[in-house]
């Protein structure tokens, strides 16, 4: 049997959270889901402490989007160190896109998930004083006694390393499957030549190492443009944790919006899912909020346990509730609410 920890979320997660684990229990697996409470009883009852228990004892994690609320996050990425963040950017018919041609956008962001600005190294501006360190584009000093902050970019050699490896994997399994297997590096190694400079040439080096795989790569503002531009041409894109992070939410928006946005964020030993959207505090108990994301994160967990056969159900389903049109969510351009929305997908299992 297979141990799920669930934690719920904040503000409307729950609300996609719940009728996605109805889906989960439909299916009969040989599961185990461990729930916790949402956001807004979390601080009142339960300890990180517990949760990094259940966490330890179970094979994976369905998360909620949090607003700082629920505790784990920091477990689930950093202490178990789950370093690629795969955010599937997947066009269905009857997704609400913008696009007038969006049939056949399928591709994949793997996003550094450790490092990079989200090391939250701030401070003072003077606190670098003794540093002396210089502004490389003009060969003076900087400006220390200026009033303002500094954030520290941390690209290390190990975690761009596994991170290449991951999407070098990913993109021969893709090729497998009838994708391009082509790989695309995307940073800023004009510009920031020390850090993303080594991110580059670490894909770089690391593709290599893989003649079945056609290698590209794009200074990020110009990869932006070809991302709107030409999304059918990528297959895997793989970005330190910033670009990563910015250009997969835009990369939502090209099929229908964060609301049908999933993610896995995998390590060499644990992985865990969960949408890529926020917790949408404006529609809390309103029951409108979009499961979508939910239900395909959890997809994608069913992969990662070996469920190939469950998450291709869950995956068939939601595609022919969309498919049909007649019972979507307000951001799809429907009115069905949240429920209603997963009894369709439940109907079609």
């Amino acid at each position: 049997m297979k141990k799920i920890v669930v934690l719920p979320g904040d503000d409307a997660s729950p609300e996609a959270m719940y009728p996605t684990l109805d889906l989960i229990r439909k299916l009969k697996l040989d599961i185990e889901l461990v729930e916790f409470p949402p956001g807004d009883r979390w601080v009142r009852s339960q300890t990180e402490q517990q949760v990094r228990a259940a966490i330890d004892a179970s094979d994976t994690t369905l998360f909620g989007s949090t607003s700082g609320k629920t505790g784990g996050i920091a477990y689930l990425r950093w202490i178990k160190e789950t370093y690629a963040n795969v955010r599937p950017t997947r066009y269905a018919k009857g997704f609400r896109s913008p696009l007038a041609r969006p049939d056949g956008i399928d591709f994949v962001i793997v996003r550094e998930n450790l490092e990079d600005l989200y090391v939250g190294a701030e401070g003072p501006l003077r606190d670098l004083a003794p540093l002396k360190l210089n502004n490389r584009n003009i060969r003076a000093p900087i400006d220390t006694s200026l009033e303002g902050y500094y954030a520290i970019k941390v690209i290390t050699e190990r975690n761009s390393r596994r991170v290449a490896e991951f999407a070098c994997k990913l993109a021969l399994k893709r090729k497998a499957q009838g994708h391009p297997g082509k790989l695309t590096c995307a940073c800023k190694y004009n510009m920031l030549r020390d850090s993303d400079g080594l991110f580059r040439r670490i894909v770089e080096e690391t593709a290599g190492r893989y003649p079945e795989l056609k290698y590209e790569q794009f200074i990020v503002d110009d990869f932006a443009r070809r991302l709107v531009q030409n999304p059918h041409d990528l297959d895997v894109v793989v970005m330190p944790n910033l670009y990563g992070d910015i250009l997969s939410d835009a990369a939502a928006g090209l099929i229908g919006g964060l609301g049908v946005a999933p993610s896995g964020c995998y390590g060499d030993t644990y992985a865990y899912f969960e949408s890529v959207h926020g917790t949408a505090p404006d529609i809390m108990g309103r029951n409108i909020i979009n499961p979508t994301a939910t239900i395909l994160s959890a997809a994608l967990l069913l992969d990662y346990l070996c469920f190939t056969e469950a998450a291709a159900r869950l995956r068939s389903a939601t595609y022919k509730v969309y498919s049909d049109g007649r019972t979507l969510t307000p951001d799809q351009g429907g009115s069905a609410t949240s429920t209603e929305f997963t009894a369709a997908i439940a109907a079609k299992l």
